[in-house]
């Protein structure tokens, strides 16, 4: 891998060059970095940005999720490994140092504005959806909009489960939301292909009750006057909530038009 981009990068404006600060790898499928953040770089927590790797001729560029907060001083990112996938069999090679694009623009509809007041927010999220998630539970502002935030994460295997412990003890030591996380967070990871202690898809344990079991509310159903929800994950699994949901009469939010539930669409084909 080119450890700086070719000259032709320099006539690309939407992006620019970052170094990477670290890498961590969870399995032989899942990994994290994160790499230094643009003195101008702003952006609201759960969007997205495109970044990428040289390729022949130009970029190979990829829309992902920012996994850390508005406020951080790195940018941190969640991948998936795809042996012969055009950006990630390059990208889970990185190291320290070497240098990545990112772009100047992230967006997004998976942010606090895009959804009405309310109080229980649930992020639903499968495999790499986490992502997003994980910069929204970090924001100080999302326990000051919500009494209670529920993190459903879903994977296949055990070790699919990132960010487990820090989940599990609530963000404790994050001088920002540590105090509010350890009340209103709750965190419910699943398998699907291994025994653990919670088991299934996210629609099992909806239509089971257990995706409840254990909120402040105790209210076991989803309610579009006080719920709220963010989905990320499979196309299939947006697919099948947003009809879910819109069965249930709630409506999409957007950055232009605040609604009871959000998707992100860019991701959905």
């Amino acid at each position: 891998m080119e450890s700086r981009p070719p000259a032709t990068v320099s006539e690309i404006p939407a992006f620019e060059r970052t170094s990477v600060r670290w890498v961590k790898h969870w399995n032989e499928h899942l990994f994290s970095f994160a790499v230094e953040r643009p003195p101008s770089f702003r952006f609201r927590s759960g969007e997205f940005i495109m970044i990428g790797l040289p390729g022949e001729g130009k970029p190979i560029m990829r829309a992902y999720s920012i996994a850390s907060p508005s406020y951080a001083d790195e940018l941190e990112f969640l991948s998936i490994k795809v042996p012969y996938g055009p950006l990630t069999s390059k990208l889970q090679r990185i190291k320290q140092n070497d240098q990545i694009y990112l772009g100047r623009k992230p967006t997004g509809t998976l942010i606090a504005d895009a959804l009405l007041p309310g109080k229980r927010l649930f992020l639903l999220s499968t495999g790499t959806g986490l992502a997003p998630f994980l910069s929204v539970i970090k924001d100080p502002d999302i326990y000051a909009r919500f009494e209670e935030i529920i993190l459903v994460h879903s994977v296949r295997r055990t070790s699919d489960l990132a960010y487990r412990d820090e989940l599990e003890a609530q963000l404790a030591g994050d001088p920002l939301v540590q105090d509010e996380a350890l009340v209103q967070l709750h965190y419910i990871p699943t398998v699907t292909r291994e025994k653990f202690r919670t088991t299934g898809r996210i629609r099992s344990l909806i239509e089971s009750g257990e995706l409840f079991t254990g909120t402040l509310s105790h209210k076991h159903c989803f309610d579009p006057a006080t719920d709220r929800i963010m989905l990320c994950g499979s196309m299939g699994m947006i697919r099948d909530f947003s009809d879910y949901f819109g069965a249930l009469e709630f409506t999409e939010g957007s950055n232009a038009k605040p609604g009871q539930y959000v998707i992100e669409r860019a991701f959905v084909g």
